[in-house]
């Protein structure tokens, strides 16, 4: 069905608003698996990008500038618990994608009407001309910081990426459907969600599923997401994944976020900020139950490493600095960031969480990525099933039982001469270390690679915190190559804190 009118579109809108609410629905996973399926026998067809040339030719701030009218809210005349906004394709968000809405029906087209949409300052366009062109994405409100008034909680816009936001949360790092082949060197590979259907939920409903196409060049996906807002926003994902050809390396529930310098790693250029970044480490809950911390850098070439487990219970790049005088940053409130922690459902089986970090001029660039790799190579016609949940918190974050690391400093203290040595400063900080003091008995167990010369270290209580400090010196042998470094606390012989797992870049 074609709609060319405004009007048109405004009466089959109104007309799907009419679908009851019951939730025998007649759509779910398994139809969107079986066009997955059926997408991954034909060939690849590249996304059709042919927008009218005024929508093409707009710039970032104009695309911007055009917004979804909130009376116009999906839901929102129903008072429902979830209302939704729909985004204006225009500039780099140039493939349309189709958005539908499931009732006892079965699914049924939203259709693009422009009379939806304040197009701000955009004088030049006539949008009456704008027929069927799909949308950009679109935004899911809900209440999260009070009763009266409905965040936005979710974003679905370009790509495969999605964002959430719980409680007295800032937009920070994204989340990815789907990672191809990310820092190989034939080149990453970017899915789309081509097209999703919101299931309609009824008046007492605390969550809002989301169905959704993934196609790309060699990989196509059904995707299942279950959104329950709230002072953590929970996203559980359910995924089919078919392959058209072979892939080098498929990334499960990928990360992106921003890291471009912090506590250990000083800014190159003169910076009021003392920190800029949307995560600050990885945390990894291994099948083993290690917990390891890497914190995060902005190095001068690639950098691509990877943490092996089998059954991996968890990981997340995280932003566990709280504290807004560690970023000074009125504007984009770096303190109020969400950690993402992935939690795996079922056997993922042996693999590793692998961990590419970017080198970055400034911080306008997502240049961390993080995900699941398995060691078990996908085949095509063999389809991949995962399930995992993704949780963004802020007050609730996920730790370590023992303790963790609170901060990681490079540099010396005032130092007579100046050499071409190294000293890092390590705190610890939970409950496995309060009330512990120096004659405790607490001892550090630290690793260097063989690039590393370690000179000396000591461990001893922090009286400001509560926690202890791990401080040691070393030598890097040869500058063109990197130093690996763990290190952890320990009692007898019982670890009382994560592992930390540094690199000093080349």
């Amino acid at each position: 069905m074609s709609l060319r009118t405004p009007a048109a579109a405004g009466r089959l809108f109104a007309c799907l608003l009419a679908l009851s609410v019951l939730p025998a629905f007649a759509f779910g996973f398994e139809d969107v698996a079986k066009r997955a399926q059926d997408l991954a026998g034909t060939p690849y067809k590249k996304p059709d990008a042919a927008l009218p040339r005024d929508l093409a030719d707009l710039g970032y701030d104009q695309v911007r500038d055009i917004r979804f009218k909130p009376d116009k809210a999906l839901w929102r005349s129903r008072k429902l618990p979830f209302e939704v906004q729909f985004f204006h394709p225009g500039g780099v968000y140039n493939v349309p994608v189709r958005i539908n809405l499931i009732g006892t029906g079965g699914a049924q087209p939203v259709p693009f009407n422009p009379a939806d949409f304040d197009y701000g300052n955009n004088k030049q366009l006539d949008p009456t001309k704008f027929k069927d062109i799909g949308f950009a994405g679109f935004r899911v409100h809900a209440n999260v910081n009070g009763p009266g008034y409905k965040d936005e909680v979710l974003v679905f816009q370009g790509a495969s990426y999605f964002r959430a936001l719980g409680k007295d949360q800032r937009y920070g790092l994204s989340a990815r459907g789907l990672a191809v082949d990310t820092a190989q060197l034939s080149g990453e590979e970017f899915p789309y969600f081509t097209e999703f259907w919101l299931a309609w939920p009824s008046a007492k409903d605390d969550h809002l599923v989301i169905y959704a196409l993934l196609d790309s060049r060699r990989v196509t996906g059904a995707y299942r997401f279950e959104l329950k807002p709230g002072t953590t926003t929970l996203m559980d994902v359910d995924a089919r994944l078919f392959l058209r050809e072979k892939v080098d390396k498929l990334g499960i529930a990928p990360l992106t976020s921003m890291f471009f310098f912090g506590e250990n790693q000083r800014s190159a250029v003169e910076d009021y900020r003392p920190e800029v970044h949307d995560s600050d480490g990885l945390l990894v809950h291994t099948g083993s139950d290690e917990w390891i911390w890497r914190p995060l850098s902005n190095p001068r070439r690639l950098l691509v490493t990877s943490f092996s487990t089998t059954n991996p219970k968890g990981f997340g790049l995280m932003q566990r600095d709280r504290n807004f005088a560690s970023y000074e940053d009125l504007e984009a409130r770096y303190d109020k960031r969400p950690s993402t922690w992935v939690t795996p459902k079922g056997n993922w089986g042996a693999g590793r969480v692998e961990l590419v970090q970017i080198p970055s001029p400034d911080e306008t660039n997502d240049n961390i990525v993080a995900y699941w790799v398995r060691d078990e190579a996908a085949a095509p016609g063999k389809p991949v099933d995962i399930s995992y949940s993704v949780a963004w918190q802020r007050s609730e974050i996920t730790a370590p039982p023992t303790s963790a690391v609170a901060q990681s400093r490079r540099g010396h203290g005032w130092q007579r001469e100046q050499d071409n040595t190294f000293r890092m400063m390590v705190d610890f900080q939970g409950p496995a270390l309060t009330g512990l003091g120096k004659d405790d008995k607490v001892f550090p167990g630290l690793w260097l690679s063989d690039n590393g010369e370690l000179l000396e270290r000591q461990v001893f209580p922090n009286e400001a915190t509560g926690g202890w400090r791990l401080s040691f010196r070393f030598r890097r042998l040869d500058a063109e190559k990197p130093v690996e470094m763990r290190a952890f606390l320990r009692r007898d012989q019982e670890a009382i804190s994560e592992t930390w797992s540094y690199i000093l870049p080349p």
